[in-house]
């Protein structure tokens, strides 16, 4: 039995050391609604996005989403094509020329597992913002949603469907 309690008892007085340090290192990681010190909103790929505007979604009624044309992507990519940056451009330009503000919606097809679309419709929406602060747009204008696959713009199960579906699309804000 003394064994046993020496070896508790070296086990407790060691968690006890790393308790407080484990505490310090959890509280220099949190920060408020998950900013990065001195950010404005949160961070995805390092151009921090806007705070979210209350009641403003890319489906409610106060956004305009048939100014732009869409934007296309290939099959599990978020790499723009180099023959979609003129509707980048546009975008970028009528930015710069108003006050207005943009939700860009990412979308997927409906192969892979809806985490993984999701994920991959938020790093297309976040690709044409960085394109769009690239060209001079103002990164506290535009924001960014995904809806991976769920709101396909052709309800086809074939490739021509799909690439359809492989889409970046502008809100513009009213």
């Amino acid at each position: 039995m003394n064994s046993k309690f020496r070896f508790v008892s070296a086990v407790v007085r060691r968690f006890s050391l790393l308790l407080p340090l484990l505490f310090l290192l959890l509280a220099g990681c949190t920060n408020k609604k998950g900013q990065t010190a001195g950010a404005t909103g949160d961070y995805v790929t390092g151009t921090p996005l806007p705070e979210r505007q209350e009641g403003t979604s890319f489906l409610s009624s106060n956004v305009d989403r048939n100014q732009f044309q869409p934007i296309y992507f290939d099959f599990d990519s978020q790499t723009i094509r180099a023959f979609e940056n003129g509707k980048i451009q546009q975008v970028a330009s009528f930015l710069q020329q108003s006050n207005s503000q943009i939700i860009i919606a990412g979308f997927t097809d409906e192969r892979g597992t809806a985490e993984y679309n999701r994920g991959l419709g938020e790093r297309r929406a976040e690709s044409v913002r960085e394109a769009l602060i690239a060209m001079g747009a103002n990164a506290q204008t535009i924001q960014t949603v995904s809806f991976g696959m769920d709101m396909p713009a052709d309800a086809g199960h074939d490739e021509g469907a799909w690439a359809k579906n492989r889409r970046a699309e502008i809100g513009v804000i009213k």
